[in-house]
């Protein structure tokens, strides 16, 4: 009895959907074990895919619930303010893009002090950081439908992203296989934390509900438009990537009708 009380709690539902996105993160990352060296091209098509699965889980499943729950207002001000945290949060924290470069105070005493791998790790988390809010905000709400979709595209896209950040480190000399791979996953771990805590902060606040999905969302569109398109545009690549955005769009909308 106490387990199946246990598995009707949001809260724990949100922990276990963290979980879930956090190892396809995770099995991104292990493809560095066994695929050194993926091209430029599909990375940044890959990247695309992300892209779109974002915009569409943005719309379909944080938005349009949160406008039917609490009326347009809140759900516009939460994307505001979603979007101003990750301004602020790429003006005053240190990371590092594949393409775009350094961002932040990088040129800090404390910031010179971080290896290279790490801002890079820190880029990746500072991304994944809506994406684990986004979960919990879903499973919190009590719309199962729209938190499971919101669970798969965000393990869908995380992928690409495990994949990413090892890579990088990979790139940036580390050289072990295997070491690479693990510090792709570890960027991927803030999910879990974040999810528990969206789904905790709606669940016992109703009234925040409609402000944290818009605020999910607009944090989500924010990363795409700010960083991911931009990172998959920067070597010639951009009609594969367009293409990718266009079929993780295409994924999302079919999976929505389908858990309909």
């Amino acid at each position: 009895m106490q387990i199946e009380l246990l598995f009707q709690n949001p809260v724990f539902l949100a922990f276990l959907g963290g979980v879930f996105t956090a190892s396809l993160n995770l099995i991104g990352a292990l493809v560095v074990l066994v695929w050194r060296r993926p091209s430029e091209r599909f990375m940044d098509a890959a990247l695309g895919f992300s892209a779109g699965v974002m915009i569409a889980a943005s719309f379909t499943s944080l938005i349009i619930p949160g406008i039917e729950h609490g009326g347009v207002v809140p759900v516009l001000v939460g994307i505001g303010l979603g979007a101003v945290f990750m301004d602020l949060t790429d003006r005053f924290i240190p990371h590092e893009h594949f393409i775009k470069g350094k961002e932040g105070p990088v040129d800090a005493e404390w910031a010179k002090r971080l290896k290279g791998v790490w801002l890079f790790i820190i880029a990746i988390t500072i991304h994944n950081m809506p994406e684990g809010l986004a979960v919990g905000v879903g499973f919190g709400s009590g719309h199962y439908k729209e938190a499971v979709e919101i669970m798969l595209a965000i393990g869908l896209q995380n992928v690409p992203e495990g994949m990413a950040v090892a890579l990088a480190a990979y790139s940036v000399g580390l050289g072990r296989n295997f070491y690479a791979a693990y510090t792709g996953m570890r960027s991927g771990l803030v999910e879990i934390p974040l999810a528990v805590i969206g789904a905790a902060a709606v669940f016992y606040m109703k009234s925040l509900l409609p402000y944290a999905m818009g605020f999910a969302a607009g944090a989500m569109v924010y990363v795409v438009s700010d960083e991911i398109i931009p990172e998959t545009h920067r070597k010639g690549h951009e009609r594969l990537a367009t293409w990718g955005l266009m079929v993780g769009l295409v994924v999302m909308l079919t999976l929505d009708v389908v858990l309909a």
